[in-house]
């Protein structure tokens, strides 16, 4: 009962800063801009302040109905594995430094190569019916994420349609329609007209003129909005966008003027064929075909594409600059003239974000750290020490990624803010240990041996368990999954290395407590 009461008072402050580092490592995801990974770092928030609970008020009681047995000091099977790092952290402090440059120098080159470039259907292995079923869509039906290109027009086409409507409507135009009457006629009318008599029995038979009165009711200024002009540039965007490898189908009003020019030996529509078949075309098939790419009072067009995700080595923040940049160098369009939109660029823009997004975190993560460390160990050089080797493992993982080529995606990016807030519990108990080793004899040597001979062997043990845990993932059929589970089980073996080695080694060497 004593030992329970005396263990609970001595480790309730390290484990109540190494629970808040964690909550601090799971916190940072909160100022993500992506939901998901928000209610992650929520949720496990939360269940590390619940875990706290538990293990100082659930645990103890159970311990104290244990009957006592003997010590389990000699079923101690990672003595081997703390006292070699013991002896290579006294005997070779050149090498235990050589080799963090080298990991150093090994971080800033992958992070260097990091990319966002990314594909929903990367996410899942070639085995599953997901992946083939996508991969069949995306080659043999036309791709699979889309793509809106919006090309506006100049307001001087929108008005000379409005002008020429407008001197229709006047009689203007050398077209307007002429009545000629004979004289007879015009004194008939005349004398109606005097009269204020209205001859209707001669005009209610007559229906000569019931066609020009259809055609008026049709006649209306959309027709007009219609011009070749307009119609080759949407064309010359058309086939640019189907001459990408990277795009599957293109759907657009040139495909349906593709079709009408079967029809005139393949000679583009002029003005007068293209109101003629605007005017002609029933309603139904105008919202069909022609309302979900063309906007008339917004004077617009818009081409949809879809992207061929599947497409090997495909980069898609290059390829939309390439479009842009395209669209005013080949295509003459003026940057006010186009627009890309859709989930294509949505998704890009995502991508691109989780640079920003992992600088925040881990930027985040290291300043709450820095002010708990300085508050635990009232040591600002202490805090300094006990960062560096978090941080290096932490870092070490998107080092790794990107000389392995692995992208960032939205699982990924949690990773190093998540292993800093894990493996810093190691340097907290380490340290805090240190600290009261050293008090006995003063001798850093001796202290660093006694403690990898004690809490090194619990840091052994908690390291391993949370490695097992995070590497059931790899039996996940989602692939950003395995990958986390895969990244942060490397990274707790790196930073339980670097907490025996170089973190007893800074310690030697800069002697925070005291020469």
């Amino acid at each position: 009962m004593e030992l329970v009461k005396e263990t609970v008072f001595s480790k309730f402050v390290p484990c109540l800063y190494t629970t808040l580092t964690t909550v601090a490592g799971f916190g940072s995801l909160l100022i993500c801009d992506i939901l998901p990974v928000i209610t992650f770092g929520l949720m496990m928030s939360v269940g590390l302040v619940v875990s706290l609970i538990v293990t100082f008020f659930l645990f103890p009681a159970i311990l104290c109905l244990i009957p006592k047995g003997k010590s389990g000091e000699d079923r101690q099977f990672c003595g081997g594995f703390t006292r070699f790092l013991a002896n290579v952290t006294q005997n070779n402090a050149k090498t235990v430094f050589i080799v963090t440059g080298l990991l150093i120098a090994m971080i800033a080159v992958g992070v260097s190569r990091l990319t966002v470039e990314n594909s929903f259907i990367d996410y899942f292995r070639e085995s599953t019916e997901i992946y083939q079923g996508l991969k069949v869509i995306d080659q043999n039906l036309g791709g699979t994420t889309p793509l809106d290109i919006i090309v506006s027009f100049h307001e001087t086409d929108h008005e000379a349609s409005d002008n020429a409507l407008s001197n229709a409507d006047t009689g203007t135009e050398p077209s307007e329609k002429i009545v000629v009457v004979n004289q007879e006629t015009s004194n008939h009318v005349l004398s109606n007209a005097d009269t204020g008599t209205e001859s209707k029995e001669e005009f209610e038979g007559d229906d000569d003129f019931d066609e020009f009165d259809e055609f008026d009711e049709v006649d209306n200024s959309d027709k007009y909005w219609f011009t070749a002009d307009k119609m080759d540039r949407i064309m010359k965007v058309h086939d640019y966008l189907d001459s990408l490898p990277e795009i599957g189908k293109v759907l657009s009003l040139g495909t349906m003027l593709k079709i009408a020019e079967e029809f005139t030996d393949g000679k583009p529509l002029d003005d007068f064929q293209l109101a003629l078949l605007y005017t002609q075309l029933p309603d139904n098939f105008k919202n069909m075909a022609l309302a979900p790419y063309i906007s008339i009072p917004d004077n617009q067009a818009r081409l949809t594409v879809r992207i061929k995700d599947s497409l090997k080595g495909l980069k898609r923040d290059n390829l939309l600059k390439q479009i842009t940049s395209d669209m005013g160098d080949k295509l003459g369009l003026q940057e006010n003239q186009y627009q890309l939109a859709g989930m294509m660029v949505l998704y890009n823009n995502m991508l691109q974000s989780l640079f920003s997004s992992q600088i925040l975190t881990i930027g985040f993560v290291v300043l709450a750290l820095m002010v708990m460390f300085t508050l635990l160990f009232r040591s600002i050089k202490i805090a300094l020490i006990a960062i560096i080797p978090n941080v290096i493992s932490a870092v070490a993982v998107l080092g790794i990624m990107g000389l392995a080529g692995m992208p960032l995606d939205f699982i990924t990016i949690t990773i190093a803010a998540i292993s800093i807030g894990i493996a810093v519990d190691d340097t907290i108990h380490y340290i805090h240990r240190f600290k009261e080793e050293y008090e006995i004899d003063r001798s850093y040597i001796n202290s660093m041996h006694r403690c990898h001979g004690s809490i090194g062997n619990a840091m052994y043990y908690t390291s391993l368990t949370i490695i097992a845990g995070f590497s059931i993932l790899v039996l996940s059929y989602f692939i950003p999954t395995i990958l986390f589970g895969l990244l942060t089980g490397l990274a707790m073996f790196i930073a339980l290395i670097t907490a025996l080695t170089l973190l007893p080694r800074l310690i030697i060497v800069f002697k925070p407590f005291g020469k």
